[in-house]
């Protein structure tokens, strides 16, 4: 996917241009005098098994309507990614979880809303029922043998498939 550039300024709103700097070309604003660089998209995920099964959504929304992933969302500029992907988990699915360890970071470039990065957590649950958001048609706990075809993009088809590898491994 290529980046989007802007076409107005986020600072004073006068029209960009495009310039080269640093061998690439960027957007730049002629009334502020300051190049304005793409940055990428910062989400987290959750991991969080129950005897030895994954829990997954079935996202009701686009990009990647219908597909499974993992509870997930943006980080927020005001939280940490271990802080969003508590929020993630509690908002999307009713959970109260706990960050035990990073287990991957993944680049992606396949949601159209933009390339990011996703950041993968291993998560404990300490209380709360599995439930669905308006963001999920459902959500269950898989076994790596059941895992279902239709994954999403945006990093989650690799971290759940990687999941699958590790735990099928001896």
């Amino acid at each position: 996917m290529s980046v989007r550039s802007f076409t107005y300024c986020p600072d004073c709103g006068a029209r960009l241009e495009t310039r080269i700097q640093e061998e690439r070309p960027r957007d730049y604003c002629p009334v502020c005098k300051r190049f304005h660089y793409q940055h990428l998209k910062v989400g987290a995920g959750a991991v969080i098994v129950s005897d030895g099964r994954l829990l997954l959504l079935q996202r009701s929304a686009a990009p990647f309507r219908g597909s499974w992933n993992l509870p997930a969302g943006y980080v927020e500029a005001d939280e940490s990614p271990n802080q969003a992907v508590v929020r993630e988990v509690s908002e999307e699915v009713g959970l109260s979880v706990e960050v035990e360890r990073l287990l991957e970071v993944y680049y992606f470039d396949d949601d159209p809303r933009g390339n990011g990065i996703f950041i993968v957590f291993q998560c404990r649950i300490l209380n709360g029922e599995v439930g669905v958001s308006p963001e999920a048609q459902a959500a269950r706990f898989f076994a790596p043998s059941d895992l279902p075809e239709e994954l999403a993009g945006g990093g989650h088809d690799r971290a759940v498939r990687e999941w699958a590898r590790y735990i099928a491994s001896p």
